[in-house]
């Protein structure tokens, strides 16, 4: 197993015309960017080339899922073959289905039997199954247990109870010296892991969830405007400016030092909270995130996949790696090593399973009934949509307008995009 890079900036192809074969290897595979994601990835493809004798090359890509779907895009759009097997984000079939070979020709009809039949559904695009469901996420509220529980507070059920909480337990661990602590942390940059936040936040408080599942546009609401503006709230006070530019990983990077009482993150999170290198390690629980006073706890439905490109020259081999890795001694595997949740619901009655990431138990809820970002019903043009929602909650978030002037803004940007048709 080998690894190669491809910058996400310009068009500089290594399979386009006039350029020489770079790869001695049978099949390439972009499964993840950096951490524990690419290491698994790595050990799962290993054992597939042990197994079959095949070669596989790994390639790198961004670790922002924008710059990922960029690149990819371009590549594809080049009809290139650079890369035979993509892992893609949920909302990205619809994006990419044109460009990627039907599974269920390659893998039998029964390929995707036993996995969640709405990521199935999701990943099914005019009947063509072009993406293979690899592990599941929904947006979850991970907290410092001792804290909590010396200050004498539970977990918050509400985004208020959250920010009390939060600058309350900042301010006396600050007094008594530890004046790094921060109450919460979350992905603030603008990127789609900032849609995957806000849409939270305007969901739980009653906001709806920007387009509903008839194309409507409904972000143009109050209580969608007071849940980013609670949000805006928290910079400055108990949330760090820095994290106007924080992916998972910086969220991540600030909770596991011990330097915030609560974070936003995905479920890959608490393994490595719970690792030997970790300053928090004991110390995290794991609740769903909080609602408003309007609304319900909602988390975003993330996860990713894995699709064979229609330019590969190995289809069927590459079918048969993505069959491997998504199948149910691999998912078992990632989740036990690095709570990655599997898509196969059996899984999810595995006592090994359950032993080693008991909130896949008590929150299988919320991983079942996750809000959907817009993407099925705004199709090609989710990304200009997503990227109008994440710029707007970012201009909140950085005090350029508040939540009501925000909302309505993006109601007018929203009404032109579909004006093009979604």
């Amino acid at each position: 197993m080998q690894r190669k890079f491809l910058i996400a900036s310009g068009l500089t192809l290594l399979g386009t015309a006039g350029a020489a074969p770079a790869l001695s290897a049978e099949l390439t595979i972009s499964c993840g960017a950096v951490g524990a994601e690419l290491t698994l990835c790595e050990q799962g493809v290993e054992a597939w080339e042990n197994e079959t004798g095949h070669d596989v090359e790994i390639v790198s890509t961004p670790n922002s899922s924008t710059e990922r779907l960029s690149l990819y895009q371009q590549i594809l759009s080049a009809r290139s073959g650079d890369i035979d097997v993509l892992q893609i984000d949920v909302v990205w079939p619809g994006l990419l289905a044109n460009h990627l070979i039907d599974l269920e020709e390659t893998l039998g009809e029964d390929a995707a039997e036993g996995h969640f039949e709405t990521i199935v559904a999701n990943n099914t695009v005019d009947d063509r199954l072009v993406a293979m469901p690899w592990f599941t996420d929904a947006g979850v509220l991970y907290y410092r247990k001792d804290l909590l529980e010396k200050h004498g507070v539970a977990p918050p059920e509400t985004w208020q109870q959250l920010t009390d909480i939060a600058a309350e337990i900042q301010a006396a661990e600050r007094e008594a010296g530890n004046d790094k602590l921060w109450g919460y942390v979350f992905q603030g940059r603008a990127y789609e892991g900032l849609t995957c936040n806000a849409l939270e936040w305007v969901a739980s408080h009653g906001g709806g969830t920007l387009v509903d599942a008839d194309g409507e546009i409904t972000i143009d609401n109050e209580n969608a405007a007071t849940a980013l503006d609670l949000a805006a709230s928290w910079i400055g006070e108990i949330t760090p400016r820095g994290a106007l530019n924080y992916t998972e990983e910086e969220a991540r990077g600030i909770f596991q030092s011990g330097n915030a009482v609560f974070m936003r993150n995905w479920p890959y999170a608490w393994s490595l909270a719970q690792s030997e290198d970790s300053e928090v390690a004991g110390k995290v629980g794991v609740v769903k995130l909080p609602h408003g006073p309007n609304g319900e706890s909602a988390a975003t439905l993330g996860g990713w996949n894995l699709a064979v490109s229609k330019y590969s020259e190995n289809p069927e081999l590459a079918a048969d790696l993505v069959a491997y890795l998504t199948g149910e001694a691999e998912q078992k595997r990632r989740a036990i090593e690095a709570a990655y949740n599997p898509t196969l619901t059996s899984l999810y009655a595995d006592e090994e399973v359950l032993e080693a990431v008991p909130f896949f138990g008590t929150l299988y809820d919320t991983f079942t009934n996750a809000v959907a970002r817009p993407s099925a019903v705004t199709g090609d043009n989710y990304g200009r949509v997503s990227n109008a929602f994440f710029n707007a909650a970012h201009g909140v978030l950085t005090d350029e307008q508040d939540g009501a002037d925000a909302v309505a803004e993006l109601d007018s940007e929203l009404s032109r995009i579909k004006r093009r048709r979604w």
